[in-house]
Formats: structure tokens, sequence, C-alpha cells
């Protein structure tokens, strides 16, 4: 069998969605259906042609093409369909006003009844059309059960409540599909980012390719102002890129040699050759996309509630309609019209499209609006989760922390030796990365020392001597000390730097630097000792720093609602509790591996319930997936965070997260207020119904308009980012 992705207009009812599902099923030649409400695409596989199953699909009043074919969210064909709806809503309006006036006059019933005739059959061919499919497949759904609802009104003499219940359906419908329609929008804006054809360098010549057609390994040219139209890695120009659309950063991020881009985003001023890393399938845009219409389709909670509610509630207020119908003339011997009409009003009750509707559609939005921002939630019942969330734990290092040590502080413990003839540079002024010549000294000692050193502290020091300004020149005759530190030859002297064991082992003592090895510490910082065989010369500090505004994410979350915020690390109790105090966390634990933070995750989940991990989505990996809500910070790109997190930071800080938890903890209020709205507008309803004070157009008008009020109040969650 043959495997086809359609994407379907004009399916704005939940109920419906599944109705057309089972007729789908239930067709000779096809397999397996999945029908993505949220997404609004289905993929169904099939032995007769694709053809076929679109023109069912057309038949039961929607409209479908391959997603494939998809390149823009409007195209002539779909709007032409719109068209012709809203011309048929249009023309059943203009009847219907055209009988209620001859109605007033003293001409003949048999005008009103003939402009009344003509608003049911203009408004309703395909409202009758769907309900005729939907009875023959064994899937009665609202259309059907609107068709015997308006025959009915005729058949009893209703011509004027028939035409008023058809016109409202039919302009409801519309209305619906344009609002579900705008919430799906947001998913195509994003696949309208990449572009669809790139420049690409190959043996020598430029031309003008289809993405489909770049390979592994091509060189793009992003010429100023152009959309980079496939993941890569530049190899030459330098540029500020803009990365919003990807990552939701407002700010234009420096992108030169060596440096990672994405398709989607967009180029500054300068022009950059990128060697393609991804085909057009795997970029991260597309992987984005492909995850967000995964998560749209997934039930949250909620929404498997209201389906087994809904399961039920349809057949049982079906059977009561049958009752109401013949039970008061057969027994006891009641008038059997306005019974049968309460029947037929029960009928349009009997519909649960704002119930089925109320989750789907706010899922649908929140989930729309976050990608648009940068944030990736990879399903409904992780919105939901989030919403509820009381604890979040954080992993410190490059979550935290930017996980890149940096020099701090640099502090010589007397005159450093200089080259040969100086032996005093203290008295010299500061260098204007704010040194003295003597930190300046024990600074370039300490780098060429660490000059053939891979480890991250070595690096550290480097870059700050790099930062400052100094000429290195490597140590000869590098030994690593392994657990120690590292020593080497400068200018015919041997120069050591390490931990307090190596010096302990040279037996030099670090009496002098007693007060900054506790007080670093304590800091948050790294003590790096540097000195001779004989004497100890300084102290250089080095620390993973803080990112910035994370104090201000953390106040962030608590306003949101968070109740406690505990930092999980591998550091050292010292390191761990500055840091902790910097940020005014809660609580920490210190001395952590991957295996320890997955257990202190579940007891956390034990002692609180719903838990929140956030980290890197690399070591963090086994502690994200264990806690209710796991959400990786640096997902673009990022297999690993992309695969494992439930919540994905795509712009690799944590400015996003306290807007992802208020728009979770919106989302799961307007959910509650969808559904029990819904069920209490049924209810009464059927309350008024019984009493006989309700009427066949106030049922659709209530039904309509309170599926129209769901999906508005659902749509509200677009604008969360917007206010927040």
């Amino acid at each position: 069998m043959s495997v086809s992705r359609l994407r379907l207009t004009g399916l704005d009812c939940a109920d419906c969605a599944a109705k057309l599902a089972s007729r789908l099923g239930g067709m000779d030649g096809v397999g397996e259906v999945d029908l993505n409400f949220g997404a609004g695409i289905l993929t169904i596989s099939h032995s007769i042609p694709v053809s076929e199953v679109i023109r069912m699909i057309n038949g039961s009043g929607y409209g479908a093409e391959p997603v494939e074919a998809v390149s823009r969210p409007a195209h002539a064909p779909e709007g032409f369909k719109a068209g012709r709806r809203l011309l048929l809503t249009v023309l059943c309006g203009v009847f219907l006003g055209a009988g209620f006036i001859f109605s007033l006059t003293e001409l003949p019933a048999a005008y009103s009844i003939g402009l009344y005739l003509l608003a049911i059959i203009s408004g309703g061919l395909y409202t009758a059309i769907s309900g005729w499919r939907a009875i023959k497949s064994l899937s009665p759904d609202m259309n059907f059960l609107m068709t015997v609802a308006v025959i009915g009104a005729a058949a009893i003499g209703q011509w004027s409540e028939g035409a008023t219940v058809v016109f409202l359906f039919s302009l409801g419908n519309l209305l619906q599909s344009y609002t579900m329609e705008k919430t799906r929008r947001s998913i195509r804006e994003l696949m309208d980012l990449s572009p669809r054809e790139a420049l690409v360098r190959r043996g020598g010549h430029e031309m003008r390719l289809p993405v489909a057609e770049v390979i592994v390994d091509d060189v793009l040219i992003v010429r100023p102002g152009e959309r980079i139209a496939m993941d890569g890695r530049v190899i030459s120009g330098l540029s500020a890129v803009n990365q919003a659309p990807i990552t939701g950063e407002s700010m234009p991020v420096e992108k030169g040699p060596g440096a990672t881009v994405f398709a989607g985003t967009i180029n500054g001023e300068g022009a950059l050759e990128v060697r393609v890393t991804r085909l057009a399938q795997d970029t991260t845009l597309a992987r984005v996309i492909n995850l967000v219409e995964e998560a749209q389709a997934q039930k949250a909670p909620s929404q498997q509630f209201i389906d087994v509610f809904a399961r039920y509630y349809t057949p049982a207020v079906i059977g009561a309609a049958v009752l109401v119908a013949v039970m008061p003339a057969l027994i006891w011997g009641l008038p059997f019209v306005p019974w049968f009409t309460r029947a037929l009003i029960l009928l349009v009750i009997a519909c649960p499209c704002a119930l089925v509707i109320s989750t789907p559609v706010s899922i649908v939005a929140a989930i729309g609006s976050a990608a648009r921002r940068g944030v990736l939630i990879k399903g409904g019942a992780h919105l939901e989760a989030a919403g509820s969330l009381k604890v979040v734990a954080f992993d410190k290092t490059g979550t935290l922390t930017t996980g890149r040590p940096e020099v701090t502080d640099v502090l010589p413990l007397l005159a450093v030796p200089g080259p040969k003839g100086d032996e005093n540079f203290a008295p010299y002024p500061p260098s204007p990365d704010g040194c003295n010549a003597a930190q300046s000294r024990l600074l370039a000692i300490a780098a060429a020392v660490e000059s053939r050193s891979e480890h991250p502290l070595g690096r550290a020091i480097r870059l700050r001597a790099a930062t400052a300004g100094l000429a290195i020149q490597p140590g000869r005759d590098y030994r690593s000390l392994a657990g120690k530190g590292a020593s080497a030859v400068i200018d015919g002297q041997t120069y050591y730097i390490g931990n307090t064991l190596l010096f302990e082992e040279l037996g030099v003592s670090a009496a002098a630097a007693a007060g900054w090895m506790e007080q670093l510490p304590a800091d948050g910082k790294t003590a790096v000792l540097v000195g001779t065989a004989t004497e100890m010369l300084g102290v250089i500090a080095v620390a993973d720093r803080v990112r910035p505004g994370t104090r201000a994410v953390i106040d962030s979350l608590r306003r949101s609602g968070i109740q406690r915020i505990l930092m999980l690390t591998g550091d050292h109790a010292a390191t761990a509790r500055a840091v902790a105090g910097q940020l005014g966390v809660d609580g920490f634990r210190a001395g952590m591996l991957p295996r320890d933070k997955l257990d202190a995750v579940r007891e956390l989940k034990e002692q609180y319930g719903k838990v929140a991990m956030v980290g890197d989505g690399v070591n963090d990996a086994p502690a994200l997936a264990a806690a209710t809500v796991g959400i990786a910070v640096g997902g673009a790109g990022s297999d690993t965070a992309l695969e494992t997190a439930d919540v994905v930071l795509l712009a690799g800080d944590l400015a996003r997260l306290p807007y992802a938890m208020h728009l979770s903890r919106r989302a799961l209020r307007i959910i509650k207020e969808n559904i029990w709205f819904a069920i209490l507008i049924k209810a009464l309803f059927i309350v008024l119904t019984f009493a006989g004070l309700a009427n066949l157009w106030m049922a659709v008008f209530a039904d309509t308009g309170a599926a129209l009020l769901v999906i508005a109040n659902g749509m509200r969650l677009m604008r969360v980012g917007e206010a927040y």
C-alpha cells in the first residue's frame, strides 16, 4: 500500500473529524488512517488512487491536497471552495430574510414557504451531502443530526425554524473553519520560512537549485538580506543572522567561520558561504515543524476524558430524543407536534462539537504560538503537566551557568620575576584590561605553562591572556601531572601550575595564599596555584559564570506560581553553595553524577508529585526523561534535546522558561474554562428543552455559538507572548 499525507481544510469540528476518519477507514482499498485534527493533516495508507480518497473527502464537505504540494498557506482552489460556501451562506441569509418579510404580508403562505425552502437548499447543500455520507458509513455526525432536525421541522410545517437553523449552522461552520484555520496557520507560516531554492556553488560554478536537490557538503552562497535555505556551517564571511524564526531570540547573532546556521533564519548585511550539513527534510526547521504537528496530534488527559464523555453522551441524547418523540403520544396521549419538536431540539444538542473542540483548539493555539517564539512543547499532555507544576530542578553547568570556565581573579603573592634584568613589575601602571604588571606577568607564566594543555581551566587561562593582549611563548618540556596540574620550562626556569596537592609534594608552602584558598571556593571559584619548585608566586581564580539574567528568570518563575526551585550539580558543595546564593534558589545538591540526578528527580516526584527538570539535554538526559516535564536548554540543532525533552528552549538560554510556564498555566486554565462552559451550555439547553422554553434556532445558536466562543477563548493563547 502507498502512504499519503493530505492537508485538510474546513475541518473545524473534532467530533466530525473522528467520524470522517471512521468513514475513510471503511473504504475499500484503505488501510491505516491517522487524522491529526490539530494540524489538519491526514496520513493514510491506500491501494486505491489518492484521487479517490480526495474525492471522498471533498464529498464530505472538506478540502484536501497533498502536503508536498502545499508551499504557501493560501491556494486558489481552497479559496474558491471557501468562496463558494460563503456565497451559498449569503444566499441562504437573503432567502431567509425575504421569507420572513413575505410572511408579514398578506401574500399566500406558499411564497414565504418557497423562499424558506430555497434558504434550506442553498445553506444546507453541503450539510445534507455530508450527512448522507455519514449515515451510509454508519457513523452519524453533526451534519446528519442537523439534516434530520431540518427535515423534521419542515415535516411539521416549521419552515421558518428549519431555514433559520440551516442559516445559523452554515454561518457557524464558516466562522469555525476560519478561526481554526487561523490557529493552524502558525505552523504553515513556519513552513514558509525556508526558501524553496538556494544559490549553490558546485565544481567552481554557481547555480540556483531547488532545496530538495541540495546535498550535504554543497556550499551555499547567502547574500545580504536573504533567508538561509539549509542548515550548515559557515566556512567564510562574517554577518549577523536573525535567528528569531527558529529560536525566538530578539537580537541577531554574529556568525563567522565555524558557526552553525539554521534554515529559515535571515542573513544580515554580510555575505556568507555555508557548507550544508543536513538535507532539506532533516533541517532543524523541518524537524521542529514535524515535532509540532505530532505534538498537536497527541491527546492531553483532559481530551481523553472528553472523548470518553462524548462517546456516551451523544448516543444517550439521541436515544432520549427518540423516546421524547414517541413516548408521550403513545403512552400518555399527549400532542405529538410539541414533543416531536423537543426531540428535534435534543438532536441538535446531541452533537458535542463545542465540548470536543474545547481542548484541542487550546492546545493547537498554545503549541503553535510557543513554536513561533522559540519554545517547542511536544504534546498537549506536557502542556497540561507544565501548567500544574510546583517544583523545578535545575542542572547547574551549562544551564544556570555558561558552562565555560573564565578567569575571574589574578592574584600575585609577591613581585613576580620578569625577563632577565627586570625584578619588580609591581609599580607599573595597570594594563588596559585592568591587570597591573605583576598580574600580567603571573598570567603570562600560567598561559605559557598551559599552552600545550587541553584542560578546560588551561583553555580559560589562555583565553584571558589573549584577551589581555599578552604575547605568550609556549613553555618547553611540558609535562601533564595527572590529577595535580602541569609544568613547563620558561626562560630556563621550571614553573608549576595546579592544585594544593602538587605544591605539597614539591614542599612549597602555600601559607601566604591560605586566605584566598578559603575565600575563593566559598565564592564558587576554583583556585589554580602558580609557582616554582621553591616558592609560591600567586593564585589564579577560575569560575563558571552564571548566565546573565538567570536571577531574573528564577524570580519570574516564582511569580508564575513555582513554589520550590532546586539546583542539582556535580560540582563541589562550596561552588554549588556560592552559585545557589547568587541565584536565590531554595536548595541544592552537590557532587552528583547523572545517576544521582535521576534518583533525585524520582525522590522529588514522590515528595511533590509533579516535577520539572531543566538541563542541557546531554548528560542530563536520564533526569530529563524521568521528570514529569523534561525541559532542555539549547535545543536548536541538538538531537539529544529534541528527542529526550518534553519542552525545548531552542534559543539556548533560560529567558523563555518563564514564558513557557506562564503559557502552560494559561492554557490549563483556558482548557478548564472551555470544558465547563461547553458542559453547562448543553445541560442548560437540555433542561430548557424539557421545560418547553427552547426552540430549534435557539439550540443551534447555542451549540454553534458555544463552539465559536470556545475557539475564540482558546485563540487567546496565541497572544500570550505579546503581553507577557
